[in-house]
């Protein structure tokens, strides 16, 4: 009888798998690095005195209705409200 061996050898520089996940792992990290930041937003929308004074209104108008239940909700909102 002959004594064979049947135990596969699994060499790790030719397997695939590894180097497709680090291969992976490095174009990620370039690609979380090589993206610029967007320059920033410059706020070119203004609000008119009739959107402010409607909206401080309706926020009035929320903290009268919310001050029997939650005063401290109602005093937050006249806060904002006065806020502008």
């Amino acid at each position: 009888m002959s004594a064979t061996n049947n135990l596969i050898y699994i060499d790790l520089t030719t397997t695939r798998y590894a180097s497709n996940v680090a291969n992976a792992a490095r174009q990620l990290i370039a690609a979380l690095f090589a993206v610029k930041p967007r320059p920033a937003v410059v706020a070119d929308e203004v609000v008119s005195q009739s959107q402010m004074e409607s909206s401080a209104s309706w926020l009035n108008s929320l903290a009268n209705d919310c001050e029997r239940h939650s005063p401290n909700l109602s005093a937050e909102l006249r806060y904002m409200a006065s806020r502008g």
